[in-house]
Formats: structure tokens, sequence, C-alpha cells
């Protein structure tokens, strides 16, 4: 039987959704009061049969940094999918990031080599390949640089990482997934989402920074082929272009028929904002909407490199025109 963690986040819904589709039973694990709904929403996307689909989860309340909990969840598991994690760029988050991230996976870890579970997917980020400034393009051989690489969510993912190959040392093949920037439908509110709900309502700002973006169901495509392949103990970039902030901002802009954002946040622009949204977070208590980490990686430009999953699948990513029209054009049916 397949368990999936993070089943109620964007990668973990979507996952779910293409594991029903082959399998009769999945478990899934998800913490007390999480939102069930959202994620039947998600396979509504897909099908009318969403409600047989989704009967097929067995969810298991269990959070991955408790044990005792995760005992049980592991009863008759032969694959895992781990895509459970704390994203934060807040520095406030970090204790709490390596509770999650990286003991978390530690849990997931030693349960997966005590029940020689068959085979273990674990969904990083390319925020933990180092960002080489002597080859063009990034690709997995870029190794990490604690230095450079020093933000809380890049260090505990990269720790995250860490586990998961002890794991293969341990006797249980693994496969590590490295996604961009992942768009997909059903989370407005959060993570890459909410990119669309705020230009949407009139985003003015916009970087000329570049990173890797990839569709949500190219990222879930490729770890369930990589499980069912004889692909073992590597792991792999998920990009499917590398573009501009303010191309893809620009573009999503379009799709709405809204005006594309005309502010350009320049590094110096970044420096202020992030020192105002930590003071203004100091005095109201709130997250701050501009960190440090967020205001320095908005201008940097970063290219990556899929060649070595295009080959190993023959796998051929969406473009990402084409995943934001199709996402526009949901977000606009749900919003009219």
């Amino acid at each position: 039987m397949i368990l999936v963690t993070g089943g109620t986040g964007l990668v973990g819904s979507h996952l779910l959704y293409h594991l029903s589709l082959k399998n009769d039973t999945i478990k899934a694990l998800h913490r007390k009061n999480s939102n069930l709904i959202a994620v039947k929403k998600v396979f509504k996307y897909y099908t009318n049969n969403y409600e047989a689909l989704f009967s097929k989860i067995k969810w298991v309340e269990a959070d991955i940094t408790d044990v005792c909990a995760l005992e049980d969840a592991f009863d008759n598991i032969t694959e895992v999918y781990h895509s459970a994690a704390l994203v934060s760029f807040n520095p406030k988050d970090y204790k709490k990031m390596r509770k999650i991230n990286i003991e978390g996976t530690s849990n997931i870890v030693n349960f997966c080599i005590e029940k020689k579970v068959k085979k273990l997917c674990y969904v990083s980020s390319i925020a933990t390949i180092e960002k080489a400034v002597n080859k063009t393009m990034i690709d997995e051989e870029c190794e990490w640089s604690s230095e450079k690489n020093n933000y809380g969510y890049a260090i505990t993912k990269y720790g995250a990482e860490m586990e998961v190959w002890r794991a293969s040392q341990e006797g249980v093949p693994v496969v590590i997934v490295n996604p961009g920037v992942i768009f997909g439908v059903g989370f407005w509110n959060t993570g890459s989402g909410a990119i669309f709900s705020k230009i949407h309502n009139g985003l003015p700002f916009y970087s000329e920074g570049v990173t890797g973006f990839v569709a949500v169901k190219d990222v879930v495509n490729c770890m369930i082929l990589l499980m069912n392949s004889k692909i073992i103990n590597q792991r792999f970039l998920l990009v499917a272009e590398n573009k501009s902030f303010k191309e893809v901002f620009s573009e999503i802009a379009r799709c709405f028929g809204k005006k594309e954002p005309s502010i350009k946040v320049t590094p110096f622009i970044g420096e202020i904002g992030w020192r105002l949204g930590w003071l203004k977070s100091l005095i109201t208590g709130k997250p701050p909407v501009l960190t440090k980490q967020t205001a320095h990686s908005i201008n940097n430009k970063h290219y990556y490199s899929a060649q070595k999953i295009s080959t190993a699948l023959n796998f051929k990513f969406e473009p990402v025109s084409e995943t934001l029209k199709q996402i526009c054009d949901t977000y606009k049916n749900e919003n009219s």
C-alpha cells in the first residue's frame, strides 16, 4: 500500500488524485483540523467522478513529528511519497522548520527502514541546489554550500535530504525530486496560488529575477514515473522553463485582462521593503509580507536544467504559458 505525507498541500493533493486512478486504496496523513474538503476540490478539477476516487483515500490523523501516530500509519505500507514540509522565509519559523522538515523526515525515514519499505520518494526543492557561478545552467551536480545557502528553508530542506540519503544507505531505495516554483490549481490564498489572487486584484510590482517554474501535474507525474521505474538513489531537477518574475506576472495579468505590473522592485527598494516589513511585523505581530530572504532572492537570476529527468524518463514538460492559462481560466471560472 502507498502512503502519502503532505496530502492536503498542493503537491500532495494532486498526487493523491493521480494515484487514485490506478490504486484501490491509498493512505494519506493529515493533521488535526486540516482541510480535507480542499483536497476533494482538487479532485473535482480533474473529473466528475471525484467522489469515487476521493473515497479510495484512507485518511490517517498523524503529524510527522509524532512517532506514536506514525507507527499505526505505516502498517502494511510498501511505498512512501513524502511531500509534507513547512515552507517559510520568516526567520522566526526556523526552529519550527527544523522540527518538521528535518526531524519529521527523520521519523519517516526510520519507519521506512524499520518496515522495509520498497521505495521512498521525497519532494525537496531547488533551494538545496548550489547556484554555481561558473555554470550557465544549474544541474544536479551542483553541490550544496552552507555558506551561500544559509537561510532557514534551504538549510532545513537540505537537512531533510540528508535523512533521505541515510535511508538509501540503510537499504531503502530512494528518489528525490527538486522542483522549481510549482504552479497548480486549488490553493488561491497560500504559496504560489496566492500570486494569481494578488495579480487578479491588481498587483503593481514585479522584479527581473529569473528562476525555474513547473506545473504541479508534471511534478506528480515525474514522481510516479520515478517510483514505478528501476531508477534508485538519484535526484532530479523538475523545471519546465526558466522565466523572469516580470514575464510570469505580466502573462498572468494578460490572461486576467488586468493591467500588467509596472513598478520594478530593484535591489535597493527590496532592501527598504523588507526592513519596513520587519518593523510592521514587530508592531502588529503578523508575519512580514516581504522578508530579507525573499527581498534578496527576487532579483537573483538562476537558470536550471531539467535535462537529466527529460532523458531518464523521456519526459516532456508542459510550457509555462500553457500552465498559466489553464490556471487563470480555472480561477476566473471560480471567481466570476
